[in-house]
């Protein structure tokens, strides 16, 4: 069975969200909550996808979603999060609660695994240096950590990834990251 479209492709606008609809977007979120997206465009009257009402209140007006430069913590974090987790940006994302996985994705595409394959100028030009001490010339992988830690240490990364999401405390992940060096 196929999932019918989730709107008439037909008199739907594309390109930028106008500040308007933006409001509208907001006000008929805080009146009836997330959720139910095929709904809104038809009751809010907006001319958009489902889906792109979804992402615009996910990735930019959801409250409590930071904006701007990522700080040298959060880089640290996405790059052990990433050698650990691989591409499963969700999953990183939530580690990160303030930033989108979205806007996690991208930074690690534009910035990050640039900066650990050694490239990061232009034609011509110097990589800049790195902002924080962190070594970004070898992309730490999961068997480079398990050279360099000890059985205790990895058998404990290896519980909180894999164990049910019942047993794990609250930020444990995270601070097993924060801590754990390659």
């Amino acid at each position: 069975m196929v999932r019918p479209p989730c709107c008439d492709k037909e008199g739907v606008k594309k390109g930028p969200w106008t500040p308007e609809e933006d409001l509208v977007l907001v006000s008929y979120i805080q009146e009836h909550g997330p959720g139910n997206w095929r709904a809104v465009p038809t009751r809010t009257g907006l001319m958009r996808c489902s889906k792109s009402c979804r992402l615009r209140w996910t990735n930019y007006l959801r409250p409590g979603i930071k904006r701007g430069n990522f700080t040298d913590q959060e880089e640290k974090l996405i790059v052990h999060l990433q050698a650990l987790l691989g591409n499963r940006w969700a999953a990183i994302a939530s580690y990160l609660p303030e930033r989108t996985d979205n806007d996690i994705k991208n930074y690690w595409n534009t910035h990050l695994k640039r900066k650990l394959q050694g490239g990061g100028g232009g034609e011509g030009e110097a990589a800049p240096a790195p902002a924080s001490t962190f070594d970004y010339e070898t992309k730490p992988t999961l068997t480079a950590a398990v050279a360099a830690a000890d059985d205790t240490q990895l058998s404990a990364i290896e519980s909180w990834l894999f164990a049910d999401a019942d047993g794990i405390e609250s930020g444990s992940l995270l601070d097993a990251a924060m801590d754990y060096t390659f």
